[in-house]
């Protein structure tokens, strides 16, 4: 299950599953058809579709400026 969206930033959507808590802190993003996984520590993409590569590496900008508070929600919700 989604969990409903973390923050928005312009058509970008950041939120988290429900059914994934045993996995290290992530954040899916979404835009349209496009999706992107990445991890809140390291910052790695864990995985990607639709997106081309200078869009990922803005997205992993966007992650990056949102880090502390991404990842404090994480921890928030999934405890």
């Amino acid at each position: 299950m989604i969990v409903p969206p973390v923050m928005r930033i312009g058509a970008f959507r950041f939120y988290f599953y429900s059914h994934e808590p045993n996995e290290p802190p992530h954040i899916h993003i979404d835009r349209g058809e496009a999706t992107i996984k990445v991890w809140l520590g390291s910052l790695e993409v864990a995985r990607s579709r639709g997106f081309r590569a200078h869009e990922i590496n803005g997205i992993v900008a966007m992650v990056a400026d949102h880090q502390a508070a991404l990842t404090e929600a994480w921890h928030e919700y999934f405890g």
